[in-house]
Protein backbone atom coordinates (compact mmCIF):
# COMPACT_ATOMS: atom_id res chain seq x y z
CA UNK A 1 0.00 0.00 0.00
CA UNK A 2 3.04 2.31 0.26
CA UNK A 3 3.72 2.45 -3.48
CA UNK A 4 2.64 6.09 -3.38
CA UNK A 5 6.13 6.89 -2.10
CA UNK A 6 7.56 6.14 -5.54
CA UNK A 7 5.88 9.29 -6.84
CA UNK A 8 7.68 11.34 -4.18
CA UNK A 9 11.14 9.76 -4.33
CA UNK A 10 12.72 13.02 -5.52
CA UNK A 11 11.22 15.15 -2.76
CA UNK A 12 13.93 16.74 -0.62
CA UNK A 13 11.78 16.23 2.50
CA UNK A 14 9.68 13.06 2.68
CA UNK A 15 8.08 13.21 6.12
CA UNK A 16 4.42 12.91 7.02
CA UNK A 17 4.73 16.25 8.80
CA UNK A 18 6.05 17.94 5.66
CA UNK A 19 3.15 16.71 3.55
CA UNK A 20 0.64 17.54 6.28
CA UNK A 21 1.93 21.13 6.47
CA UNK A 22 1.49 21.40 2.68
CA UNK A 23 -2.14 20.39 3.07
CA UNK A 24 -1.50 17.00 1.46
CA UNK A 25 -3.35 13.97 2.83
CA UNK A 26 -1.12 10.95 2.25
CA UNK A 27 -2.37 7.37 1.87
CA UNK A 28 -0.74 6.67 5.23
CA UNK A 29 -2.91 9.35 6.84
CA UNK A 30 -5.99 7.91 5.14
CA UNK A 31 -5.14 4.44 6.47
CA UNK A 32 -4.65 5.77 10.00
CA UNK A 33 -7.92 7.70 9.87
CA UNK A 34 -9.79 4.55 8.85
CA UNK A 35 -8.22 2.38 11.54
CA UNK A 36 -8.71 5.00 14.25
CA UNK A 37 -12.20 5.96 13.10
CA UNK A 38 -11.12 9.59 12.82
CA UNK A 39 -11.77 12.30 10.28
CA UNK A 40 -8.86 12.30 7.86
CA UNK A 41 -8.55 16.09 7.98
CA UNK A 42 -8.17 15.87 11.76
CA UNK A 43 -5.34 13.38 11.28
CA UNK A 44 -3.61 15.68 8.79
CA UNK A 45 -3.97 18.74 11.01
CA UNK A 46 -2.72 16.91 14.11
CA UNK A 47 0.34 15.64 12.22
CA UNK A 48 1.02 19.16 10.95
CA UNK A 49 0.69 20.50 14.49
CA UNK A 50 3.02 17.84 15.93
CA UNK A 51 0.47 16.37 18.35
CA UNK A 52 0.21 13.17 16.28
CA UNK A 53 2.98 11.23 14.58
CA UNK A 54 2.89 8.47 11.98
CA UNK A 55 6.29 6.75 12.33
CA UNK A 56 6.74 5.28 8.86
CA UNK A 57 10.20 5.14 7.31
CA UNK A 58 9.93 5.42 3.52
CA UNK A 59 12.02 2.23 3.19
CA UNK A 60 9.76 0.07 5.39
CA UNK A 61 7.42 -0.96 2.58
CA UNK A 62 5.53 -3.80 4.32
CA UNK A 63 4.52 -1.45 7.13
CA UNK A 64 0.91 -0.93 8.15
CA UNK A 65 0.89 2.76 9.19
CA UNK A 66 -0.16 3.62 12.74
CA UNK A 67 -0.50 6.79 14.78
CA UNK A 68 0.77 7.95 18.16
CA UNK A 69 -0.89 10.97 19.74
CA UNK A 70 -3.72 12.24 21.89
CA UNK A 71 -6.24 12.02 19.06
CA UNK A 72 -5.54 8.30 18.55
CA UNK A 73 -5.96 5.31 20.80
CA UNK A 74 -3.29 4.66 23.44
CA UNK A 75 -0.53 2.50 21.94
CA UNK A 76 2.02 0.07 23.35
CA UNK A 77 5.60 -0.73 22.39
CA UNK A 78 7.37 -4.06 22.85
CA UNK A 79 11.14 -4.11 23.38
CA UNK A 80 13.08 -7.03 21.94
CA UNK A 81 16.77 -7.53 21.18
CA UNK A 82 19.84 -9.65 21.65
CA UNK A 83 22.54 -9.11 24.26
CA UNK A 84 26.24 -9.81 24.42
CA UNK A 85 25.36 -13.01 26.28
CA UNK A 86 22.49 -14.17 24.05
CA UNK A 87 22.38 -13.49 20.32
CA UNK A 88 20.11 -15.37 17.92
CA UNK A 89 18.27 -13.99 14.87
CA UNK A 90 15.67 -16.77 14.99
CA UNK A 91 15.02 -15.96 18.64
CA UNK A 92 14.42 -12.30 17.82
CA UNK A 93 12.09 -13.21 14.94
CA UNK A 94 10.13 -15.38 17.37
CA UNK A 95 9.79 -12.33 19.63
CA UNK A 96 8.55 -10.29 16.65
CA UNK A 97 5.93 -12.95 15.93
CA UNK A 98 4.77 -12.94 19.54
CA UNK A 99 4.70 -9.13 19.57
CA UNK A 100 2.53 -9.00 16.46
CA UNK A 101 0.26 -11.84 17.60
CA UNK A 102 -0.60 -10.22 20.92
CA UNK A 103 -0.98 -6.69 19.64
CA UNK A 104 2.18 -4.60 20.01
CA UNK A 105 1.78 -1.36 18.06
CA UNK A 106 5.51 -0.80 17.62
CA UNK A 107 8.65 -2.83 18.27
CA UNK A 108 12.02 -1.58 19.46
CA UNK A 109 15.10 -3.60 18.54
CA UNK A 110 17.49 -2.99 21.43
CA UNK A 111 20.09 -5.52 20.33
CA UNK A 112 23.58 -5.06 21.74
CA UNK A 113 25.21 -8.37 20.75
CA UNK A 114 25.74 -10.44 17.60
CA UNK A 115 25.45 -9.19 14.03
CA UNK A 116 23.42 -6.06 14.75
CA UNK A 117 22.84 -5.14 11.10
CA UNK A 118 21.61 -8.63 10.22
CA UNK A 119 19.31 -8.79 13.24
CA UNK A 120 17.82 -5.38 12.49
CA UNK A 121 17.36 -6.17 8.80
CA UNK A 122 15.54 -9.40 9.66
CA UNK A 123 13.34 -7.72 12.27
CA UNK A 124 12.28 -4.90 9.92
CA UNK A 125 11.61 -7.31 7.04
CA UNK A 126 9.45 -9.45 9.32
CA UNK A 127 7.55 -6.67 11.07
CA UNK A 128 4.40 -4.97 9.82
CA UNK A 129 4.56 -2.40 12.63
CA UNK A 130 7.12 0.40 12.98
CA UNK A 131 10.53 -0.62 14.30
CA UNK A 132 12.54 1.72 16.51
CA UNK A 133 16.14 1.55 17.73
CA UNK A 134 18.54 3.19 20.16
CA UNK A 135 21.39 3.87 17.71
CA UNK A 136 23.99 4.52 20.43
CA UNK A 137 24.11 0.74 21.03
CA UNK A 138 25.40 0.07 17.53
CA UNK A 139 27.56 3.19 17.55
CA UNK A 140 29.40 1.85 20.61
CA UNK A 141 29.55 -1.63 19.09
CA UNK A 142 31.14 -0.21 15.93
CA UNK A 143 33.60 1.81 18.04
CA UNK A 144 35.06 -1.34 19.57
CA UNK A 145 32.82 -1.07 22.65
CA UNK A 146 34.78 1.95 23.86
CA UNK A 147 32.63 5.06 24.25
CA UNK A 148 35.70 7.26 24.08
CA UNK A 149 36.20 6.25 20.43
CA UNK A 150 32.87 7.83 19.48
CA UNK A 151 33.04 10.58 16.88
CA UNK A 152 30.26 12.64 15.37
CA UNK A 153 31.17 11.31 11.94
CA UNK A 154 30.80 7.68 13.07
CA UNK A 155 27.57 8.53 14.86
CA UNK A 156 25.98 10.08 11.77
CA UNK A 157 27.16 7.19 9.59
CA UNK A 158 25.39 4.69 11.83
CA UNK A 159 22.21 6.78 11.90
CA UNK A 160 22.13 6.97 8.11
CA UNK A 161 22.70 3.23 7.77
CA UNK A 162 19.83 2.41 10.12
CA UNK A 163 17.58 4.92 8.35
CA UNK A 164 18.36 3.27 5.02
CA UNK A 165 17.43 -0.10 6.51
CA UNK A 166 13.95 1.17 7.36
CA UNK A 167 14.05 2.12 11.05
CA UNK A 168 10.99 4.26 11.71
CA UNK A 169 12.09 5.98 14.91
CA UNK A 170 15.35 6.67 16.73
CA UNK A 171 15.72 7.12 20.44
CA UNK A 172 18.51 9.65 20.77
CA UNK A 173 19.79 11.08 24.03
CA UNK A 174 20.27 14.67 22.89
CA UNK A 175 18.71 16.50 25.83
CA UNK A 176 21.25 15.46 28.46
CA UNK A 177 23.73 18.34 28.73
CA UNK A 178 27.08 18.53 30.47
CA UNK A 179 25.72 21.20 32.83
CA UNK A 180 23.29 18.64 34.30
CA UNK A 181 25.96 16.40 35.81
CA UNK A 182 25.85 18.09 39.26
CA UNK A 183 22.14 17.18 39.49
CA UNK A 184 23.01 13.55 38.82
CA UNK A 185 25.39 13.52 41.79
CA UNK A 186 22.48 14.27 44.15
CA UNK A 187 20.56 11.16 43.16
CA UNK A 188 20.15 7.88 44.99
CA UNK A 189 20.59 5.85 41.77
CA UNK A 190 22.37 8.21 39.38
CA UNK A 191 21.75 7.39 35.70
CA UNK A 192 19.77 4.25 34.84
CA UNK A 193 19.44 4.86 31.11
CA UNK A 194 22.08 2.90 29.18
CA UNK A 195 22.26 5.60 26.52
CA UNK A 196 22.37 8.31 29.15
CA UNK A 197 25.21 6.67 31.07
CA UNK A 198 27.23 6.31 27.87
CA UNK A 199 26.73 9.99 27.06
CA UNK A 200 27.77 10.95 30.59
CA UNK A 201 30.94 8.89 30.27
CA UNK A 202 31.85 10.53 26.96
CA UNK A 203 31.09 14.07 28.16
CA UNK A 204 33.10 13.68 31.35
CA UNK A 205 36.04 12.09 29.53
CA UNK A 206 36.33 14.88 26.96
CA UNK A 207 34.68 17.67 28.98
CA UNK A 208 32.67 18.48 25.87
CA UNK A 209 28.97 18.88 25.19
CA UNK A 210 26.77 15.93 24.27
CA UNK A 211 27.60 14.99 20.64
CA UNK A 212 23.95 14.23 19.86
CA UNK A 213 23.07 17.76 20.94
CA UNK A 214 25.98 19.26 18.99
CA UNK A 215 25.08 17.35 15.80
CA UNK A 216 21.32 17.68 16.20
CA UNK A 217 20.78 19.59 12.95
CA UNK A 218 22.72 16.93 11.01
CA UNK A 219 20.56 14.24 12.66
CA UNK A 220 17.43 16.09 11.58
CA UNK A 221 18.68 16.18 8.00
CA UNK A 222 18.92 12.38 8.01
CA UNK A 223 15.49 12.02 9.57
CA UNK A 224 13.71 14.26 7.07
CA UNK A 225 15.23 12.34 4.16
CA UNK A 226 13.86 8.95 5.26
CA UNK A 227 10.98 10.08 7.51
CA UNK A 228 12.52 8.75 10.69
CA UNK A 229 10.66 10.05 13.71
CA UNK A 230 12.65 11.07 16.76
CA UNK A 231 11.90 9.61 20.16
CA UNK A 232 13.74 12.12 22.31
CA UNK A 233 15.23 9.96 25.03
CA UNK A 234 15.02 10.59 28.75
CA UNK A 235 18.63 9.95 29.73
CA UNK A 236 17.88 11.15 33.24
CA UNK A 237 14.64 9.28 33.85
CA UNK A 238 14.30 8.27 37.50
CA UNK A 239 15.37 4.70 38.22
CA UNK A 240 13.80 4.67 41.66
CA UNK A 241 10.98 6.45 43.47
CA UNK A 242 13.43 8.60 45.42
CA UNK A 243 14.69 10.25 42.21
CA UNK A 244 11.30 10.91 40.61
CA UNK A 245 10.47 14.44 39.42
CA UNK A 246 13.87 15.80 40.46
CA UNK A 247 15.97 18.60 38.95
CA UNK A 248 17.81 16.25 36.64
CA UNK A 249 14.68 14.70 35.11
CA UNK A 250 12.75 17.94 34.69
CA UNK A 251 15.78 19.92 33.53
CA UNK A 252 16.29 17.46 30.69
CA UNK A 253 12.57 17.56 29.86
CA UNK A 254 12.80 21.31 29.25
CA UNK A 255 15.69 20.79 26.81
CA UNK A 256 13.63 18.14 25.01
CA UNK A 257 10.98 20.81 24.51
CA UNK A 258 13.56 23.04 22.79
CA UNK A 259 14.69 20.15 20.60
CA UNK A 260 11.08 19.45 19.67
CA UNK A 261 10.64 22.93 18.22
CA UNK A 262 13.89 22.60 16.28
CA UNK A 263 12.74 19.29 14.80
CA UNK A 264 9.37 20.71 13.79
CA UNK A 265 11.14 23.54 11.96
CA UNK A 266 12.63 20.84 9.69
CA UNK A 267 9.36 18.89 9.45
CA UNK A 268 10.68 15.98 11.52
CA UNK A 269 8.16 14.12 13.66
CA UNK A 270 8.86 13.89 17.38
CA UNK A 271 7.67 12.08 20.49
CA UNK A 272 9.03 12.50 24.00
CA UNK A 273 10.18 9.64 26.23
CA UNK A 274 9.01 9.70 29.81
CA UNK A 275 9.91 8.57 33.31
CA UNK A 276 10.61 5.07 34.57
CA UNK A 277 9.91 4.98 38.35
CA UNK A 278 7.32 7.43 39.68
CA UNK A 279 5.05 7.26 42.76
CA UNK A 280 1.40 6.95 41.82
CA UNK A 281 0.56 10.39 43.19
CA UNK A 282 3.17 12.11 40.95
CA UNK A 283 2.17 10.59 37.61
CA UNK A 284 -0.54 13.09 36.68
CA UNK A 285 1.82 16.01 37.34
CA UNK A 286 4.50 14.43 35.16
CA UNK A 287 2.04 14.10 32.27
CA UNK A 288 1.01 17.76 32.59
CA UNK A 289 4.61 19.00 32.73
CA UNK A 290 5.48 17.14 29.53
CA UNK A 291 2.59 18.78 27.68
CA UNK A 292 3.68 22.17 29.00
CA UNK A 293 7.43 21.85 28.39
CA UNK A 294 7.25 19.91 25.12
CA UNK A 295 4.39 21.71 23.37
CA UNK A 296 1.98 18.76 23.42
CA UNK A 297 4.24 16.43 21.47
CA UNK A 298 3.18 12.78 22.02
CA UNK A 299 4.45 11.35 25.32
CA UNK A 300 5.95 7.83 25.28
CA UNK A 301 6.40 6.49 28.81
CA UNK A 302 8.26 3.53 30.30
CA UNK A 303 5.77 2.26 32.87
CA UNK A 304 6.13 4.17 35.11
CA UNK A 305 6.80 1.66 37.87
CA UNK A 306 4.93 2.65 41.01
CA UNK A 307 7.06 0.65 43.45
CA UNK A 308 10.70 -0.49 43.53
CA UNK A 309 10.16 -3.89 45.19
CA UNK A 310 8.22 -5.88 42.57
CA UNK A 311 11.15 -7.69 40.90
CA UNK A 312 9.73 -10.61 38.96
CA UNK A 313 6.38 -8.82 38.76
CA UNK A 314 7.44 -5.44 37.40
CA UNK A 315 5.10 -5.92 34.42
CA UNK A 316 2.29 -5.56 36.97
CA UNK A 317 3.66 -2.65 39.01
CA UNK A 318 4.51 -0.75 35.82
CA UNK A 319 1.17 -1.48 34.14
CA UNK A 320 -0.53 0.22 37.09
CA UNK A 321 1.50 3.36 36.44
CA UNK A 322 1.06 3.03 32.68
CA UNK A 323 -2.72 2.95 32.98
CA UNK A 324 -2.68 6.13 35.07
CA UNK A 325 -0.20 7.77 32.70
CA UNK A 326 -2.32 6.86 29.69
CA UNK A 327 -5.42 8.17 31.41
CA UNK A 328 -3.72 11.54 31.97
CA UNK A 329 -2.37 11.95 28.47
CA UNK A 330 0.46 9.58 27.55
CA UNK A 331 0.12 8.49 23.92
CA UNK A 332 2.24 5.32 23.97
CA UNK A 333 3.28 2.95 26.75
CA UNK A 334 6.59 1.09 26.61
CA UNK A 335 5.96 -2.34 28.06
CA UNK A 336 7.89 -3.89 30.91
CA UNK A 337 8.27 -7.66 31.18
CA UNK A 338 8.56 -9.88 34.29
CA UNK A 339 12.33 -9.98 33.62
CA UNK A 340 12.79 -6.23 34.15
CA UNK A 341 15.85 -5.60 36.35
CA UNK A 342 16.62 -9.33 36.26
CA UNK A 343 17.55 -10.56 32.79
CA UNK A 344 16.95 -10.71 29.04
CA UNK A 345 13.28 -11.42 28.22
CA UNK A 346 12.34 -14.52 26.23
CA UNK A 347 9.31 -14.94 23.97
CA UNK A 348 6.99 -15.84 26.85
CA UNK A 349 8.12 -12.79 28.83
CA UNK A 350 7.29 -10.67 25.77
CA UNK A 351 3.77 -12.15 25.77
CA UNK A 352 3.28 -11.39 29.47
CA UNK A 353 4.50 -7.82 29.07
CA UNK A 354 2.37 -7.11 26.03
CA UNK A 355 -0.85 -8.39 27.62
CA UNK A 356 -0.21 -6.39 30.80
CA UNK A 357 0.22 -3.27 28.70
CA UNK A 358 -2.71 -3.96 26.38
CA UNK A 359 -4.79 -4.00 29.57
CA UNK A 360 -3.25 -0.69 30.68
CA UNK A 361 -3.73 1.00 27.30
CA UNK A 362 -7.33 -0.19 26.96
CA UNK A 363 -8.10 0.94 30.51
CA UNK A 364 -6.66 4.36 29.64
CA UNK A 365 -8.80 4.64 26.52
CA UNK A 366 -11.92 3.84 28.54
CA UNK A 367 -10.95 6.39 31.21
CA UNK A 368 -10.38 9.03 28.53
CA UNK A 369 -13.87 8.37 27.17
CA UNK A 370 -12.78 7.42 23.67
CA UNK A 371 -15.69 6.72 21.38
CA UNK A 372 -16.30 2.99 21.17
CA UNK A 373 -13.52 2.07 23.60
CA UNK A 374 -15.90 0.25 25.97
CA UNK A 375 -17.92 -1.53 23.27
CA UNK A 376 -15.92 -4.75 23.51
CA UNK A 377 -16.28 -4.73 27.31
CA UNK A 378 -20.04 -4.49 26.97
CA UNK A 379 -19.97 -7.39 24.51
CA UNK A 380 -18.00 -9.41 27.05
CA UNK A 381 -20.59 -8.65 29.73
CA UNK A 382 -23.35 -9.93 27.46
CA UNK A 383 -21.37 -13.08 26.66
CA UNK A 384 -20.70 -13.77 30.33
CA UNK A 385 -24.29 -13.24 31.38
CA UNK A 386 -25.52 -15.56 28.64
CA UNK A 387 -22.82 -18.20 29.36
CA UNK A 388 -21.44 -17.96 25.82
CA UNK A 389 -18.01 -19.34 26.64
CA UNK A 390 -16.59 -19.42 23.12
CA UNK A 391 -17.56 -15.79 22.56
CA UNK A 392 -15.90 -14.88 25.85
CA UNK A 393 -12.68 -16.48 24.66
CA UNK A 394 -12.85 -14.58 21.36
CA UNK A 395 -13.25 -11.23 23.09
CA UNK A 396 -10.30 -11.67 25.45
CA UNK A 397 -7.00 -9.88 24.97
CA UNK A 398 -5.39 -13.34 25.24
CA UNK A 399 -7.96 -15.91 24.06
CA UNK A 400 -5.56 -18.84 24.40
CA UNK A 401 -4.84 -18.12 28.05
CA UNK A 402 -8.53 -17.67 28.91
CA UNK A 403 -9.47 -20.98 27.29
CA UNK A 404 -6.49 -22.71 28.91
CA UNK A 405 -7.58 -21.62 32.39
CA UNK A 406 -11.23 -22.55 31.81
CA UNK A 407 -10.29 -25.97 30.45
CA UNK A 408 -7.99 -26.87 33.34
CA UNK A 409 -11.04 -28.10 35.28
CA UNK A 410 -13.78 -28.34 32.65
CA UNK A 411 -12.06 -29.39 29.41
CA UNK A 412 -14.92 -31.29 27.72
CA UNK A 413 -16.78 -29.54 24.92
CA UNK A 414 -20.08 -30.02 26.71
CA UNK A 415 -18.97 -27.52 29.34
CA UNK A 416 -18.70 -24.81 26.66
CA UNK A 417 -22.52 -24.84 26.86
CA UNK A 418 -22.66 -25.05 30.66
CA UNK A 419 -24.36 -22.31 32.68
CA UNK A 420 -21.62 -22.32 35.30
CA UNK A 421 -17.83 -22.50 35.70
CA UNK A 422 -15.71 -24.49 38.14
CA UNK A 423 -15.53 -21.58 40.58
CA UNK A 424 -19.23 -21.59 41.57
CA UNK A 425 -20.44 -24.87 40.15
CA UNK A 426 -24.00 -25.50 38.93
CA UNK A 427 -25.79 -24.43 42.13
CA UNK A 428 -24.04 -21.24 43.20
CA UNK A 429 -23.70 -19.20 40.02
CA UNK A 430 -24.85 -15.66 40.80
CA UNK A 431 -25.74 -14.98 37.15
CA UNK A 432 -27.96 -18.05 36.99
CA UNK A 433 -29.60 -17.28 40.35
CA UNK A 434 -30.33 -13.72 39.21
CA UNK A 435 -31.82 -14.95 35.94
CA UNK A 436 -34.06 -17.39 37.83
CA UNK A 437 -35.26 -14.58 40.13
CA UNK A 438 -36.16 -12.43 37.13
CA UNK A 439 -38.02 -15.34 35.50
CA UNK A 440 -40.01 -16.12 38.66
CA UNK A 441 -40.85 -12.53 39.58
CA UNK A 442 -41.19 -10.61 36.30
CA UNK A 443 -43.59 -8.03 37.69
CA UNK A 444 -41.43 -7.18 40.70
CA UNK A 445 -38.22 -7.09 38.62
CA UNK A 446 -39.79 -4.94 35.91
CA UNK A 447 -39.24 -7.47 33.12
CA UNK A 448 -41.77 -8.12 30.40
Amino acid sequence: MRDWLDNHKNDEVRTQMYYAKQGIITPDMEYVAKVENLDVELVRSEVARGRLIIPANVNHRNLNPMAIGMASTCKINANIGSSALASDIDGEIEKVDVSLKYGADTIMDLSTGGDLDAIREAVIAHSTVPVGTVPIYQIIHDCGNDINNLTIEAMLKTLEKQAQQGVSYFTIHAGFLLSMMPHVAKRKMGIVSRGGSLMASWMMHYHKENPFYEAYDDILDICKKYDVSLSLGDSLRPGCLADASDEAQLGELKVLGELTLRAWEKDVQVMIEGPGHVPLNQIERNMKLEREYCHEAPFYILGPLTTDIAAGYDHISSAIGAAVGGWHGASMLCYVTPKEHLGLPNANDVREGIIAYKIAAHSADIARGRKGARDIDDEMSDARYSFDWNRQFELCLDPERAKEYHDETLPQDVFKEAEFCSMCGPKFCSYKITQQIVEKHPATMGSK
